[in-house]
């Protein structure tokens, strides 16, 4: 394969797939991990296949779903238990190919191209790395296999659970333009609607439409959508290392549902903060500011920035000033599409810090948490209990 080979990994109904591993009365009856199983008001955060095939949806009020099947097995949520098993996962990926970029708890990218055990359009290694996983954690993986990113991310859909997808760049036409413009990752209900406004329903329609009435209806997103579609997506994937140089470090999603209350927007903000902390303790940097951006449905996009009084790497730092900077920019209640945290102004672990003897609370805090990060690199994530992470439905691709 002379052409670039980038690989998609996607871990099949995940918070789901793990809890079952120590819940065996679920392997044959429909079982859902909620927010909080103990109130028909909390949210289903995962489900099963049996619960899949009975109408349940991620996402959806737990009343909801029970109404739809009664026989609902209800799971807590185990953050650590997923953190240890995203770990593993993308340890096993290392042995594959040292081009591994997290894109998300249960997804990576990974860069094959020219890799000695590479052979033909993949199929045979993305078969490799499923079997891999499978049975050394007991869950099962996904996986796409392309020229770009973006098709590779398509394809890791196309054939779940436990399945392979090639898409070549001879072959995508006829792969791919019969799809819906949704099966693409950007193109949520928003979009999918704007775009349908102009006639464009299928991925094909999309790659065929005039870039200029694009850009008139979606703004600077119509072009990037085009190309995609197009299969001409260049996206490197990226290691951590080579992020080392880096000025800022951001996470952002557009979300399954908008967020419109104020916990939505606390479980947004508190799950994108624990990655841009997690990602500047990877490199060794702290950051000496904040920034927030917000997309409404509409499309409208706003970003606010605030300098911190000291660096952090921490968290419940990053997220205080991102979620203050929110309150203060947005009415809570209006409705948000997206949200991305970014921490900018980057600095080196110790560059330019000066120590306080009024600031050690978060010196040990700061202390502690490289020191966990030590333990359970080690050791597995679920061998310390570094306190509870708000659930986030709203990240769930299932």
């Amino acid at each position: 394969m002379n052409d670039r080979a980038i690989m998609h990994v996607d871990m099949d109904g995940f918070y789901a797939a793990v809890e079952s591993l120590s819940h065996p009365e679920a392997k044959n009856r429909p079982m859902a991990v909620a927010g909080d199983p103990k109130s028909r008001h909390g949210i289903i955060l995962a489900k099963n296949q049996l619960a899949k095939q009975a109408g349940v949806k991620t996402a959806e009020p737990i009343w909801q779903a029970l109404s739809k099947c009664p026989g609902l097995l209800l799971l807590e949520p185990h953050h650590e238990l997923y953190d240890e098993y995203c770990e593993k996962a993308n340890a096993i990926y290392d042995r594959f190919t040292d081009r591994v970029e997290i894109a998300g708890i249960d997804e990576s990218y990974l860069d094959v191209t020219g890799v000695p055990m590479l052979k033909g359009d993949g199929r045979e290694l993305a078969d490799e790395i499923r079997r891999a996983v499978r049975t050394e954690l007991k869950v099962t993986v996904s996986v796409g296999v392309s020229f770009c990113k973006s098709f590779a991310k398509i394809g890791s859909d196309m054939n779940k659970p436990d399945g392979t997808t090639v898409i070549t760049r001879e072959g995508f036409k006829q792969m791919l333009y019969p799809l819906p413009a949704t099966a693409m990752m950007s193109v949520g209900k928003v979009t999918d609607k704007a775009l349908a406004e102009i006639g464009i329903r299928t991925i094909g329609q999309l790659a065929a439409v005039d870039e200029d009435v694009l850009l008139q209806k979606l703004g600077k997103q119509g072009p990037m959508l085009k190309k995609c579609a197009q299969g001409l997506d260049d996206e490197q994937v990226c290691r951590t290392e080579e992020q080392a140089d880096a000025k800022s470090v951001g996470s952002g999603v557009t979300f399954r549902r908008d967020l419109e209350t104020q916990e939505d927007v606390q479980i947004g903000l508190r799950s994108l903060s624990e990655t841009v902390a997690h990602r500047l303790r990877a490199m060794n940097r702290k950051c000496r500011g904040v920034q927030v951006a917000i997309k409404s449905p509409d499309l409208k996009v706003i970003d606010r920035q605030v300098q911190l009084a000291k660096p952090t790497c921490l968290a419940i730092e990053i997220y205080e000033a991102a979620l203050a900077l929110l309150e203060k920019s947005w009415k809570i209640g209006k409705p948000i599409r997206l949200l991305s945290v970014t921490a900018i102004n980057l600095i080196q672990e110790g560059e330019g810090e000066q120590l306080s003897l009024f600031d050690e609370g978060s010196q040990k805090r700061e202390a502690l948490e490289r020191l966990l990060d030590n333990v359970k690199q080690k050791y597995g994530r679920s061998a310390v209990k570094s306190g509870a992470m708000l659930g986030s439905d709203l990240f769930s691709d299932e």
